[in-house]
C-alpha cells in the first residue's frame, strides 16, 4: 500500500523513519518551518529532517484544506502532526492516527505528559481511524507498556515509536478490523501551557517530580531555588547537595546558560 505520512514532532519523525524501512512512503506532510531553540532561528521540524535524509518528498502547507494534494496515497499515517485533519481530506484516504496513550484515556495534544503528571504507571499506543472528533475514531490496535519510575517523556516516546509501527501493519495490509471506542473512561490531555511548567515547592514532592519527568527532555519544568530561577531537567525524591520541595535536583539550567549537573551549578555559585 502506498502511503503518506503526516508528522512533525520527534515521535512522528521516529515513526516516519521506521515506516520508510517497510513501506513506499510517497511523501511527508508536515508543519511549516518555525523559529526554534534559544536563538529562535527558523528550523525544519524533526520529521522534515528525517524525510530530507531519506529522500522523501516534503509538503508543508500553512493550512490544511481541500487544496492539499494526497496524490495516489491510499492511506495517511498521522503521528504527532500537530493540527486537526479537516473532513474534506479525511474523505479522500484512509487516515490512521498513532496516539501514544491507551484511548479513550488521554485524548488530545499532550497524552504522554499528562499521563506522567497524573502519576500513571502504564500507558501505550493506540492505532485508530482518524475522524472529525478528537482522537475518538474506531480502534484497530492497542498495546500497553509500563511507565517506569525513572521514565521521563522522552523515554516514553522512545518506547511508543517502534511499537506504533508494529501495530500499524495489519491496517496497512488491509487485514485489520476496527472497533468503536468506549466512552467510559475518556479523559483529555490538554495542550501544555506556561503554567504547566511551574514547580510549586509547597506541593507534594512526588507531584513536582512527576511534573519534572513529564516536561523532560523537551521544555523543562521551572522553579525558584534559593532565590534563583532554574529549569529543572532531572530530579529524584530525597535530599542532596541541591534540594527543593523534597526533591534532590540532579540536572538544572540557570537563565541564559546551558544544562548542567547540580554539582556543576553549585561549583559555579561558589567560584
Amino acid at each position: 500500500m502506498k502511503i503518506g505520512v503526516a508528522a512533525t514532532a520527534p515521535l512522528g519523525a521516529d515513526v516516519l523513519e521506521r515506516l520508510a524501512g517497510r513501506h513506499d512512503v510517497a511523501f511527508l506532510l508536515t508543519r511549516p518551518d518555525r523559529p526554534r531553540g534559544r536563538g529562535r532561528r527558523v528550523g525544519a521540524p524533526p520529521a522534515k529532517e528525517v524525510a530530507n535524509r531519506l529522500g522523501i518528498e516534503v509538503r508543508q502547507p500553512e493550512k490544511l484544506d481541500e487544496s492539499v494534494e494526497l496524490g495516489d496515497a491510499e492511506a495517511m499515517v498521522v503521528a504527532a502532526y500537530g493540527a486537526l485533519i479537516p473532513e474534506s481530506l479525511l474523505e479522500r484516504a484512509l487516515w490512521l492516527n498513532v496516539h501514544p496513550s491507551l484511548l479513550p484515556r488521554w485524548r488530545g495534544a499532550a497524552p504522554v505528559e499528562r499521563a506522567i503528571m497524573a502519576g500513571d504507571t502504564e500507558t501505550g499506543v493506540t492505532i485508530h481511524r482518524t475522524i472529525a472528533e478528537l482522537d475518538a475514531g474506531p480502534i484497530s490496535a492497542q498495546r500497553s507498556f509500563p511507565i517506569e519510575p525513572d521514565d521521563d517523556a522522552g523515554a516514553v516516546y522512545s518506547k511508543a515509536g517502534p511499537l506504533a509501527v508494529d501495530l500499524l501493519e495489519p491496517a496497512l495490509q488491509g487485514t485489520a478490523s476496527f472497533e468503536p471506542q468506549p466512552e467510559d473512561g475518556a479523559t483529555y490531555a490538554d495542550r501544555l501551557t506556561p503554567a504547566d511548567r511551574e514547580l510549586d515547592w509547597s506541593r507534594p514532592a512526588a507531584e513536582s517530580l512527576n511534573r519534572t519527568r513529564a516536561l523532560s527532555p523537551h521544555i523543562g519544568a521551572r522553579g525558584v531555588v534559593d532565590g534563583r530561577p532554574l529549569i529543572v531537567w532531572r530530579a529524584r525524591l530525597g535530599d542532596g547537595e541541591l534540594t527543593a520541595g523534597g526533591l534532590e535536583l540532579l540536572e538544572v539550567q540557570p537563565e541564559g546558560r546551558k544544562r548542567m549537573s547540580a554539582a556543576e551549578y553549585l561549583r559555579g555559585l561558589r567560584s
